[in-house]
């Protein structure tokens, strides 16, 4: 084979089950590749030395017909899970140095499947942004480029830029992600690859780098819809050391993934146009509507009416949560310390210089809202939105199967467009933020260029624990629009 990069998931799967190649091989050509492409800036930490020593193994297993679902396939793991005895950053600087004495459940599972992890990928810090440039060790090159200025570096989404990337760059198989208000589907819209936030509680959060608890949701990354469920499956499944992981069987997704979208209702929400969507966008979610129809899918138009709500909510919900989470760091047992003329001093510099410009603003904003004489008026206002932003979603599932929307209002914009106004960044998550204060599935499929050569990406969403059905959908769309354009 020329290129092992170039295979897919389920590609690299069967190659290795018939020994066309071997797990050292793949991983090795991961590994060239990574060195080629630094300039994208994707990963934080690079562990060739114990990849090599995992495809070893694997390559063992293979022989002796030990052979799961990610045996010898090279993964990239965002560095907000924890990795024993490896560095976690959460890209920031207050963790410098930081090795975990445990494994997060989710990087367990994925190494008790055979996966090779090739490193710890970038993503703004502490998963706070929408283009991966809040980052301590700098900003995530997104490796599309604009055909009207194939100079100008662009952002490969946030936060987890350097999932993305390195899936769209081939720079690994596949990646885990984390989506809080949009860190999967956004990126992943970005850089033309396939992002699945799962149903909150689907996947364990323990050793998970904790933003906002309600939110947070780790979930895969990949090439395709096919590849993603293989990696969904791995991932999923019940935790006892996460409190809100779901008790639930974790069915195969892949099962009835090919089994058509005949019969099934795509929900439309007026809600989610606007005349400030470009049209390209416009276009191709009424192409895919059209493709729908041509399946025998039926489509209906619905109402999310509280949808306008769903970003203040979340911008009060999130950092409230963050000012409590991140409260943890304070140069005592770990990670970066400051000197002080007393512990107060010590906890001030210590946090003054380990936190960056957009966690700050973030703690203050949580912080403010959690205060005396202003919790009830925004945080208590903001969760009470949040449950008629759920309740619109289960009365819309009383209709339809799967919500299709635009999974961004616009394509990947330069880097340092927009860091400078908070605001404008926040407007990325318009279409995602809705889904994760419900508690939903949802995943992001590229559908198309724009007229400058960019991706674009639809999202879809599903009933709670119901991945199956949203997989299904976005298979049968996949496989009629067949975006195949590639970033290098």
């Amino acid at each position: 084979m020329s290129d092992l990069t170039e295979l897919s998931l389920c590609d690299a799967r069967h190659a290795l089950d018939t020994k066309k190649i071997s797990a050292v091989e793949l991983t090795d050509a991961y590994l060239n590749r990574m060195e080629k492409h630094q300039n994208l800036n994707c990963y934080i930490t690079v562990t060739a030395d114990n990849a090599r020593i995992q495809a070893q193994n694997a390559d063992k297993n293979i022989a002796s017909g030990d052979i799961r679902a990610l045996t010898g396939i090279p993964l990239g793991i965002k560095d907000l899970f924890c990795t024993k005895d490896i560095l976690t950053t959460a890209a920031s600087h207050i963790l410098d140095g930081f090795k975990p004495a445990y494994e997060s459940t989710i990087t367990q599972k994925i190494f008790d499947a055979g996966g090779v992890m090739l490193g710890k990928l970038n993503l703004d810090e502490f998963a706070m942004g929408s283009g991966n440039e809040t980052s301590y060790y700098g900003t995530v090159i997104n490796p599309w480029r604009k055909i009207s200025n194939p100079s100008q570096n662009l952002v490969a989404g946030g936060s987890s830029g350097g999932s993305s990337a390195s899936v769209a760059a081939h720079l690994c198989v596949a990646a885990t992600g984390t989506d809080t208000g949009g860190s999967i589907r956004q990126p992943a819209a970005f850089t033309g690859i396939v992002g699945l936030k799962p149903t909150y509680g689907r996947c364990s959060r323990y050793g998970v780098v904790a933003f906002s608890s309600s939110l947070d949701q780790a979930g895969p990354m990949a090439r395709t819809v096919m590849d993603t469920a293989v990696l969904l499956g791995v991932m999923s499944g019940h935790d006892p050391l996460d409190s809100t992981s779901a008790d639930i069987t974790v069915p195969d997704f892949t099962k009835n993934i090919k089994n058509g979208v005949k019969g099934l209702k795509i929900g439309i929400p007026k809600e989610y146009f606007s005349d400030k969507l470009p049209p390209e966008i416009i276009a191709y979610w009424n192409s895919a509507k059209a493709v729908y129809q041509s399946l025998g899918a039926e489509i209906i138009d619905i109402s999310l009416p509280h949808t306008q709500y769903a970003l203040p909510a979340y911008y009060i919900i999130a950092p409230a949560e963050a000012s409590s989470n991140l409260a943890r760091y304070d140069g005592v047992r770990y990670g970066l310390r400051s000197a002080g003329n007393n512990i107060n001093e010590m906890y001030e510099n210590t946090r003054a210089d380990g936190f960056g410009a957009e966690v700050k603003r973030r703690i203050m904003i949580g912080t403010y809202v959690l205060s005396a004489g202003y919790y009830d008026a925004y945080y208590v206002r903001a969760q009470k939105i949040r449950t008629l932003i759920s309740n619109d979603f289960i009365q819309a599932f009383e209709k339809v199967d799967v919500i299709l929307t635009p999974a961004t209002p616009s394509s990947a914009f330069e880097v340092g467009k927009k860091i400078t106004d908070p605001t404008e960044v926040y407007l990325n998550d318009v279409y995602t933020v809705p889904v994760n204060l419900a508690g939903l599935p949802a995943l992001s499929l590229p559908v198309g260029l724009d007229n400058d050569g960019l991706p674009l990406g639809l999202q879809l969403i599903g009933r709670s624990f119901d991945e199956e059905t949203l997989l299904r959908a976005a298979y049968s769309l996949e496989q009629e629009i067949n975006f195949t354009k590639t970033a290098l």
